[in-house]
């Protein structure tokens, strides 16, 4: 038994030794994700006791499920999950497949070039920030001196205040951060579509393959294992709809359907100050969060083999 443990600590030594250089690249990432991401789990008791700044943490007396059934029993919690569902199911639908279609047509365009001229452009709105984005998207959809206001007025028609109109707040919502995020979300399977032997391609022409062929044979199914963990984990945080965007394109005619968990969070902890409430709401929110990743989880795992865990 004592020559077994010797071994594996000998072992374990020469693996240490071996990769020394980049498990110290690491130790950053450790202690950052531990500071900002474990530590805060402190507060996390906050919801189940009456919080007293005086008292403290610790000393806030303990009121249990308190927090939750108020957040249950309220009028914003049907329309606040409703709002956030419907509002990251269209996202994710929509932004999803639309960067990995980027990604294959751009792999298979011969001209690197214009191809390279193509990802600068589809990359660049993702250094905007997202206070600038929507200062630009509220002055662009502006009825009076925004560019489609304009362009409408141009041909006769009447322009209207689109941020106004509940009904094109999801809209402009997703379709904007498609526009944003749809260059930068397509560099992970660019990654992926670098890593196909380019002897596959060039076999398959060979044999007399299209440009769709070789695209539904050999790329599709190369990204394929990148795209379904992917998708696992944004199904992960289905519920984590960013809260600034949301917020600065909110108003008080579009509120009925843009107000969301993270921005009802907002405006009960750091607006009106109940700081245990908002995080019984936000704690409630990351436990759903959970279970849908580990149902898409399991679900990914039995139909294709790919989990991440």
């Amino acid at each position: 038994m004592s020559s077994v443990n010797g071994k594996r600590k000998g072992r374990v030594k020469r693996v240490l030794k071996r990769d020394m250089s980049l498990y110290l690249f690491c130790i950053p990432g450790i202690i950052l994700t531990f500071i900002f991401s474990y530590v805060p789990m402190y507060g996390v008791q906050l919801a189940f006791r009456r919080y007293n700044g005086k008292a403290g943490i610790w000393g806030s007396p303990w009121v249990g499920m308190y927090y939750f059934k108020r957040f249950f029993d309220s009028p914003y919690f049907v329309s606040t999950i409703k709002n956030t569902l419907v509002l990251s199911l269209y996202s994710l639908i929509v932004s999803f497949p639309i960067p990995i279609i980027l990604a294959l047509l751009l792999n298979s365009f011969r001209h690197k070039k214009y191809r390279k001229v193509i990802q600068t452009i589809t990359y660049a709105p993702n250094f905007i920030s997202v206070v600038v984005m929507c200062g630009m998207i509220i002055l662009f959809l502006s009825p009076s001196v925004g560019v489609i206001g304009n362009v409408l007025n141009h041909f006769g028609i009447e322009s209207t205040n689109l941020m106004a109109k509940k009904e094109y707040w999801r809209h402009i919502y997703v379709w904007t951060g498609v526009w944003q995020n749809t260059g930068w979300n397509s560099v992970i399977y660019f990654a992926a579509l670098s890593g196909i032997s380019p002897e596959l391609h060039e076999a398959a022409r060979c044999d007399g393959a299209t440009k769709f062929q070789l695209i539904r044979y050999i790329d599709l199914p190369s990204i394929l294992p990148t795209a379904t963990i992917l998708l696992i984990m944004n199904s992960g945080s289905i519920l984590s709809v960013g809260f600034e965007k949301a917020f600065l394109l909110q108003n008080n005619l579009n509120l009925s359907v843009s107000e969301i968990i993270s921005t009802y969070v907002y405006k009960v902890g750091l607006i009106n100050n109940d700081i245990s409430y908002s995080t019984a709401i936000g704690l409630f929110n990351t436990v759903i969060n959970l279970i849908i990743l580990i149902i898409v989880n399991k679900t990914a795992d039995k139909m294709s083999g790919n989990s991440l865990w």
